[in-house]
């Protein structure tokens, strides 16, 4: 079983921020994979589907960014997900818009949804897909709370598809796979 977590902020005044490229990006798999995520548990809104064989809990929070692991740690803990088959999917200001990055554990890079699921879990033992979405040119919070400049939209598209395509890769090929395939994906 696979526990595929998109991060981003409820509501519609979010629905198209930079921090909410986690979303998209779940919303994307969900898309692929036919299923809705739309029951509510876990703090959250998920789905359920099967994919190369292997249950997938698709997992979008409710928490806002800052509290993401109250739902993540829920989730994990209810379906007992091992590290190794949890794949959380946020956006990083570190790198270039569009860019992708597969990682199997490390640090939150200052994000604070990735620090609250790394606190909740107590381990930074667990994948996950960073899409780039540029440095700010301003305030970092006016940056990820702001929506993407025009020129930048296909870009994010072409990331969202390949981010929806690398979680996919990991549950049916592998993590090592999916990062030679994946990792420096530049649109």
């Amino acid at each position: 079983m696979f526990l595929i977590v998109g991060l981003g902020n409820p509501g519609k005044e979010y629905e198209n921020t930079r921090h909410n490229v986690g979303f998209k990006v779940l919303e994307k798999i969900s898309e692929k994979l036919g299923v809705k995520v739309d029951k509510i548990k876990f703090k959250g809104l998920f789905g359920e589907a099967t994919y190369g064989g292997e249950k997938i809990i698709l997992l979008k929070p409710m928490t806002f960014m800052n509290l993401s692991g109250q739902s993540v740690g829920e989730a994990v803990r209810y379906y007992k997900v091992p590290s190794e088959n949890l794949i959380v999917i946020y956006d990083d200001m570190d790198l270039p818009v569009g860019r992708l990055r597969i990682r199997r554990k490390g640090s939150s890079g200052g994000h604070k949804g990735m620090e609250s699921i790394i606190s909740c879990l107590s381990s930074e033992d667990f994948l996950r897909i960073r899409v780039g979405i540029g440095r700010p040119k301003g305030d970092v919070v006016d940056h990820v709370l702001g929506n993407f400049d025009p020129e930048e939209n296909q870009a994010v598209e072409s990331a969202i598809e390949a981010a929806a395509d690398a979680a996919l890769a990991i549950v049916k090929e592998g993590v090592q796979e999916a990062m030679n395939r994946y990792n420096g994906f530049m649109p």
